[in-house]
């Protein structure tokens, strides 16, 4: 192999793997002292030197100092596998450090890949010329690959491990969403509109604030897109996944509101001791406020930055009944403290219990034994009441599933004993309480024709 062939190889392998080529060359002086090295049986890691020009490709061997006549076939079998050996090694180092660099610049970036395997749980994904993986963790709950399929991620994490470099993936992140909005979304990457706040669970819905630094921008309208195109594209990528767009405001009450729609809150009482806010809402809107299994609230709550508590109005009113009841119980306590208490969040004897002596001696300006006596009466009433909580809470359950069993007694009795249809009374109640029977069949199809 003559020069100019050797320095075209190094090109191509530096334009293909990415590796700088000044790099590469200087792998392969290295590589041929290790060489030469070896062939004289030398210690000395100073003892030879090799220059290759980068123009010409012509080499040069030192030794000590003075040129010596070189020519890599005079080493020999034993040297040469030695040169092939230190080859290889700095080759794959110098390709995991290009590797390594390239990526740690793409951290929180989006990237497309190729899925190539499942591992214990993990997808295996190409992206480039790295090999990454996403663990079971970053995965959408549901989502399945096969080999070849096409694959949008999040680059979450770049470690260099030993010998190799590990890229972790993910679509399950929150940032997985703000990326994906910067790219349906060109207000969003060109700042105009602002993502204030994320709160997600992947595979099932997933709230995000926004907020709009021109007045002429509706923040929320952009973000939908005309006829829903733009989050159609989202939902389409996230696999249905629900999304909420949720209008940012600097008024924790306004936000709370928007955050827990499509629920119409009545009234909402924020307690900053606690950090705890209380959303009072109708009975027909308190199913749609805490939401399936307690998602609406809770994306609500990590959204807002607040604990939320969602009460009915009799609830909420109890609540102040009982605290106001319990505190009249100290000398010197006074109708207008109550409101107080009441305009500071302090809605119930748990709250009185939990804020402790203190808090009511700087509100309310009384003194520390007043104060005291206030948290003892309240923490002993905070017994009683949930006490009764979980008495209710026992004989409610039980109620509910005494009901369900009439209703399929009724229900199940004389449709399977084929005994007369049920009153419309009875069917009235049978459907409150287990749902509405499935619609009509269909009608059976005319003799040759199909059922429709």
């Amino acid at each position: 192999m003559n020069n100019q062939e050797m320095l075209r190889i190094l090109d191509s392998i530096a334009r293909d793997r990415n590796i700088d080529r000044d790099r590469l060359i200087g792998d392969l002086e290295g590589a041929m002292v290790s060489a030469a090295r070896k062939f004289y049986n030398v210690l000395d890691a100073e003892e030879f030197v090799c220059k290759i020009d980068r123009l010409s490709g012509k080499i040069e061997m030192l030794r000590q100092g003075e040129p010596m006549a070189f020519s890599p076939e005079q080493f020999g079998r034993i040297a040469a596998q030695t040169f092939k050996q230190v080859m290889i090694q700095k080759f794959r180092e110098d390709e995991r450090q290009s590797i390594y660099e390239d990526f740690i610049k793409r951290v929180g970036e989006i990237a497309t890949g190729t899925v190539q395997r499942y591992e214990g749980g993990a997808v295996v994904i190409t992206i480039d010329r790295a090999e990454a993986f996403m663990p079971r963790s970053e995965q959408i709950p549901g989502e399945q690959f096969a080999p070849g399929d096409r694959v949008r991620c999040l680059i979450l994490d770049v470690r260099d491990v030993g010998n190799q470099v590990k890229i972790v993936l993910s679509r399950s992140h929150p940032d997985f969403i703000k990326r994906l909005f910067e790219v349906e979304v060109p207000e969003v990457a060109e700042r105009i509109i602002e993502i204030k706040a994320i709160r997600r669970e992947a595979g099932y819905r997933t709230k995000i604030a926004v907020s709009s630094v021109d007045s002429k921008v509706d923040a929320v309208g952009a973000c939908v897109g005309v006829r829903g195109s733009r989050i159609k594209n989202i939902v389409d990528e996230l696999n249905g996944e629900k999304i909420d767009i949720v209008r940012w405001n600097e008024s924790s009450q306004i936000l709370i509101a928007n955050a827990l729609k499509p629920a119409e809150v009545a009234e909402i009482s924020l307690c900053f001791e606690l950090g705890r806010a209380t959303v009072v809402v109708n009975d027909d809107q308190l199913s749609l406020a805490i939401g399936k299994r307690g998602q609406n609230v809770r994306l609500a709550a990590g959204l807002t930055g607040w604990d939320i508590d969602i009460l009915t109005p009799p609830e909420f009113n109890k609540g102040l009944e009982v605290m106001a009841e319990t505190l009249r119980g100290v000398e010197g306590v006074t109708d207008e403290m109550l409101d107080r208490l009441a305009a500071l969040g302090m809605i119930s004897v748990f709250d009185i219990e939990e804020v402790g002596a203190e808090v009511l001696v700087n509100e309310l300006s009384i003194s520390p034994e007043q104060a005291e006596h206030a948290v003892t009466l309240a923490a002993a009433r905070a017994k009683v009441v949930a006490e009764q909580q979980a008495r209710d809470k026992e004989e409610a359950e039980k109620k509910r599933r005494e009901e369900e069993a009439a209703a399929r007694r009724l229900l199940d009795g004389p449709l399977a004993a084929d005994g007369p249809e049920l009153s419309a009374e009875d069917q009235a109640r049978a459907d409150a309480i287990l749902g509405p029977a499935s619609g009509p069949e269909p009608a059976p199809a005319s003799d040759g024709g199909h059922a429709g």
